[in-house]
């Protein structure tokens, strides 16, 4: 069973970091665009930062110079390093992907979600 699994949330105090990583497990072929999403309390869920196959990468205006995004393709992950965090990060965070599950037929895979929660 193809999948995304999440790990790397909690609770941290204002300005302090978190790792969020991301696996992609199951019998894959290929993996496109990996990203992060969050979604907050009564929100909408909101691109945080995408990072293509060759590192291309991009953010949400409200993390960049916080978060970095990055991948490694032989392990399948994809880990977002939130540093200088706000209260306003509080957020569930989704891993998104496009994978290759049987050799020529792409699908898009969303994660469980992991809470991040920021104390002021």
């Amino acid at each position: 069973q193809v999948q995304l699994v999440e790990s790397g949330g909690g609770l941290v105090q204002a300005g302090g970091s978190l790792r969020l990583s991301c696996v992609a497990s199951g019998r894959i072929f290929g993996i496109n665009a990996m990203g992060w999403y969050r979604q907050a309390p009564g929100k909408q869920r909101e691109l945080v930062a995408v990072i293509t196959r060759s590192d291309r990468t991009n953010y949400a205006d409200s993390v960049k110079g916080r978060f970095t995004i990055s991948r490694d393709n032989a392990k399948k992950t994809a880990s977002l390093q939130m540093n200088s965090l706000k209260p306003e990060d509080t957020a569930v965070y989704y891993c998104n992907a496009d994978l290759n599950y049987n050799g020529y037929t792409w699908a898009n895979y969303w994660g469980q979600g992991t809470q991040v929660t920021v104390s002021s």
